[in-house]
């Protein structure tokens, strides 16, 4: 039995830690990182200079402001509205509301007012004011019979100049209720509806946007600096971070700009969580390799030299798969997400260029700096290695056995609950319960019913149908039967209205409802209950005694009805795009078949469990109606490509040591070291997207959570359990069609014959 080598001593000389003979492909990339570590001081110089150049030149990222039309531009929603317009000569759905309510009773003569108010409106009375028209409903004994309090409320729908922005549009409705309704008698609430609710969603954003980056990043350095318990690491991360933060801003408003694309307004603080979150990452990577080098006993340029050109083919093939699976979104027919799209990859790319460039500067000029307070010195290799009794449980494979039919019953259980996702626009449900625009809403919903805030309207145009009282009226009582209806306004039921034809065209030919449901407007149970209403309008019709009539539905319920469509529409075309992206990435980068396809798998059978955890969180504990409708689509194409990432850089470092050692020893060489950093990057990167949730905004709720726990489960389940089991079970056969596993299992068994 011979004895095992003795620890190199801390001042051993360069052979003693000498590379073995490089490889075509890493010597390129040594290359690289000796060019890189060399300019050092001008990359980072120019680094600075580029994030102060971005910040006051190029234009800062800025959302849509009518982003309501942008989510339809193409929906059969706006073809009603603008149908309707032609027809009547003047809109009956508004986007805004004042609401005025007394649950001990509104006077008659405050409910009068009201009407006559609107009127004055409607006949340009008050042209200072940027309004246009308004439609006042109360819920007097015998106007609206259904509501669920009588004489207590009024809402008033209020149409403002469409040339203004959301928040133009809210300042100016918000302005007149202020000027006309201050006696206290008036009993007035606030304004209320898609408009104001998306003008107040832009108001929480701004007001919160920076004390969560703020918080986000100190989330983010405390773990950097636990990590490599550092004072300094955190410090660099830092520098890296701010530098792709600022280029980035600056090059997508720029970007934006130049090729006419639509930037949601919500994307601000998820672009800047994907950039603390892939940076850090990459920061860790480019780290735990300096430290491994200077423990082997490198001096600083060479430590800094050999740990870029170790990591950075990883790192940059991690960085194109994030990349190009968040471009899939660029397939979708949607607007929102054709503007997600280019603005994620765009993030991703710049981060990555920061990544491979300013991080190898930096651990090049620090050296072991980068650890203060903590020093170094040379270990023998066996001692860093020691493999855990979960490493040594993946890499046995009756162990291994288990723990894949353990996690993937865990994950499938999980998984299994997303079928009941369901999906929603909720704009004002997503606000907190003190802004006005939620505070009007629930008063109106209390006064009359849910839907009262956002009706939907539906129009049936057919020849004479205005002379036609007894069967029009009919059809009305048709509707309010439905279920799921609340009420119904039509003609004869609002005598000022009438007056100026707003139920019946002035050519006869045509007549129009508004339809208020029972559920909360925009959401998946209001949409579901107009979508049975549409399909029973022609036989409503037919059974009044109308006979054949075209149809034309409008309204916000109506919009998020089409926007939902086109968003399930989308998903199977974005789901394949990005699964084949990111298959394909694999497969070049592992130069097989085999260990791609259940490596993507697993990242599937994770994000399965995700979404059926944000179920059960969501619409099961806190009782929502359903998710923002684009939250699991962004936050799985994120999930998926940023399980890439891990796969890449996790089996990257296996099938670098099964090169050189049999599979299980591979595995408790590499798992270790891989392990340790991956952990420690999914934790900055699920505090940076989970912190997304003190955003008081629904929305940003369901990303933090979704992505946050997302990369919980891909980190500590998949990655530590799921992959390196499967692993051992496939064995070399994993680098199949390749057979490069196979061919060093070979080679090692003819050189151990030798030997013998």
């Amino acid at each position: 039995m011979t004895d095992a080598p003795a620890p190199a001593p801390v001042d051993a000389p360069p052979a003693v830690v000498e590379e073995p003979r490089r490889g075509i492909m890493a010597t390129l990339w040594y290359g690289y990182a000796r060019v890189t570590v060399a300019l050092r001081w001008l990359i980072v110089v120019g680094w600075i200079a580029a994030g102060i150049a971005a910040t006051l030149y190029l234009p800062p990222l800025q959302g849509t402001s009518n982003d309501l039309a942008a989510l339809g531009a193409n929906d059969d929603s706006f073809a009603a509205e603008q149908r309707s317009m032609e027809l009547f000569g003047f809109p009956l759905l508004a986007r805004s509301a004042i609401v005025q309510r007394n649950p001990d009773g509104l006077p008659a003569l405050v409910q009068a007012e009201a009407v006559m108010r609107g009127v004055a409106v409607s006949q340009g009375k008050y042209p200072e004011s940027n309004l246009l028209g308004a439609i006042p409903v109360p819920n007097a004994e015998g106007a609206f019979p259904e509501a669920n309090e009588q004489n207590t409320t009024v809402v008033t729908y209020v149409f403002a100049d469409p040339s203004l922005n959301f928040f133009e549009q809210t300042a100016a409705v918000e302005e007149f209720a202020e000027q006309q309704l201050k006696d206290p008698s008036d009993a007035y609430v606030g304004v209320t509806g898609s408009i104001p609710a998306r003008a107040a969603q832009g108001w929480v954003l701004n007001s919160y946007v920076h004390i969560v980056e703020v918080v986000t990043v100190l989330a983010v350095l405390t773990i950097v600096a636990l990590t490599f318990g550092s004072l300094v690491a955190p410090l660099l991360t830092l520098i890296s971070v701010a530098a792709a933060v600022f280029v980035t801003l600056g090059v997508s408003g720029w970007a934006a700009q130049l090729l006419g694309v639509a930037i949601p307004a919500d994307l601000r603080p998820l672009i800047v969580a994907l950039l603390l979150g892939i940076v850090t990452d990459y920061c860790i990577f480019y780290l735990a390799g300096l430290r491994t080098r200077l423990r082997e006993g490198h001096d600083r340029l060479e430590a800094a030299r050999l740990a870029t050109a170790s990591f950075t083919p990883i790192v940059t093939v991690a960085g194109f798969t994030v990349a190009a699976g968040t471009a899939s979104l660029l397939v979708a027919e949607s607007p929102l997400f054709s503007g997600f799209g280019p603005a994620l990859a765009l993030t991703v790319l710049t981060g990555l260029v920061v990544a491979i460039t300013l991080v190898p500067a930096l651990i090049a000029i620090v050296g072991k700096g980068a650890f203060w307070p903590r020093t170094f010195v040379a270990e023998p290799a066996k001692v860093r290695e020691r493999p855990s009794i979960l490493t040594r449980a993946v890499a046995n494979r009756a162990s291994a056995f288990f723990l894949v039919l353990l996690t993937v019953a865990g994950l499938g259980v999980a998984a299994y609950q997303a079928r009941h996702m369901e999906l929603g626009l909720g704009f004002v449900q997503s606000l907190p319960e003190n802004t006005s625009a939620h505070r009007a809403a629930l008063a109106a919903s209390e006064g009359f019913a849910p839907g009262i805030i956002s009706p939907t309207e539906i129009v049936f145009e057919a020849p004479g149908i205005g002379e036609k009282a007894d069967e029009v009226a009919q059809l009305g009582e048709a509707l309010k039967a439905r279920k799921g209806v609340a009420g119904v306004i039509g003609p004869g039921d609002l005598p000022a209205a009438d007056d100026v034809g707003a139920f019946t065209a002035e050519s006869g030919d045509a007549v129009r409802f508004l339809l208020i449901l029972d559920s909360t407007p925009l959401e998946a149970t209001a949409i579901s209950t107009l979508a049975d209403v549409k399909t029973a309008l022609p036989l409503l019709a037919s059974e009044a005694g109308l006979g054949e009539v075209t149809t034309h539905v409008g309204g916000d319920t109506a919009l998020a009805s089409g926007v939902i469509d086109d968003t399930g529409n989308d998903l199977l075309r974005i789901g394949l795009v990005a699964l084949g992206v990111n298959l394909l990435l694999l497969i070049i980068f592992l130069r097989a078949l085999v260990a791609p396809l259940y490596l993507l798998a697993s990242s599937v059978l994770a994000l399965g469990a995700t979404l059926g955890l944000s179920v059960l969180f969501f619409q099961g504990f806190l009782g929502h109606d359903s998710h923002t409708f684009y939250v699991p689509f962004a936050g799985s194409v994120l999930l998926l490509s940023l399980g890439s990432d891990y796969n890449i850089f996790a089996v990257g470092h296996i099938w670098q040591e099964a090169r050189k050692r049999s599979m299980k020893e591979a595995l408790l060489v590499a798992t270790p070291e891989s392990t340790r950093a991956i952990t420690s990057a999914g934790l900055a990167l699920a505090a940076s997207f989970g912190l997304l949730a003190l955003v008081p905004l629904g929305p940003f709720h369901e990303l933090g959570f979704l992505l946050g726990v997302g990369i919980l489960i891909d980190v500590f389940v998949v990655r530590a359990l799921l992959v390196p089991s499967l692993i051992t079970l496939v064995g070399p056969v994993s680098s199949w069609p390749s057979g490069i596993l196979q061919r060093e299992r070979r080679s090692r068994r003819r050189k151990a014959h030798a030997v013998s």
